[in-house]
């Protein structure tokens, strides 16, 4: 039996339209949440990164990022900060989330957080790529503007963080 193109017309036009949209992870509700929000700034965060320790002395360590909405309006913060350790101008290291987090509102004074891991030197897996910085680079979602943000630990003294391999791994950016 041959396969038969029809057009689509009236309500079932719509419907195909609707789960052609649902198919891509795109629906009318997603786009209409954060509907007049504007998305959030690098400069218009105060930007921190904290070293929390690792697992166990040799697994993966953690990081913390947390930016605060400086302003007394709301933002939204709609995928994975742009996070870069450089070791001059040469090795890098770059943070990578996976898949597309929900967008999250923030409300002027409020944070949020994404949490970070990344395999220390030393640790099993760490492997001869790895970058040593008392600061990182960091960028709001889709935006080009960069901060330097230094490296403190849990403490809230300057510190380094040092990370081997090809990423950080970023969590989904979560209210703090």
């Amino acid at each position: 039996m041959r396969a038969t193109n029809r057009p689509t017309t009236g309500a079932l036009a719509v419907l195909t339209a609707a789960l052609a949209l649902t198919a891509c992870g795109t629906t009318t509700t997603d786009s209409k949440r954060d509907a007049g929000l504007t998305p959030c700034r690098t400069a218009a965060l105060r930007w921190s990164l904290t070293l929390a320790g690792t697992d166990r002395g040799a697994g993966p360590a953690h990081a913390r990022l947390t930016a605060v909405n400086k302003g007394p309006g709301s933002c939204v913060f709609d995928g994975y900060p742009g996070l870069e350790i450089h070791n001059g101008k040469a090795d890098s290291i770059e943070g990578a989330g996976h898949g597309r987090p929900d967008p999250v509102p923030l409300p002027g004074k409020a944070s949020l957080t994404v949490d970070l891991r990344y395999t220390p030197r030393g640790a099993n897996g760490a492997g001869g790529w790895c970058v040593q910085q008392p600061e990182a680079v960091i960028r709001a979602p889709h935006d080009s503007g960069a901060a330097v943000v230094p490296v403190r630990d849990a403490h809230g003294k300057a510190a380094q963080i040092d990370a081997c391999g090809d990423s950080i791994t970023l969590a989904a950016p979560h209210r703090s």
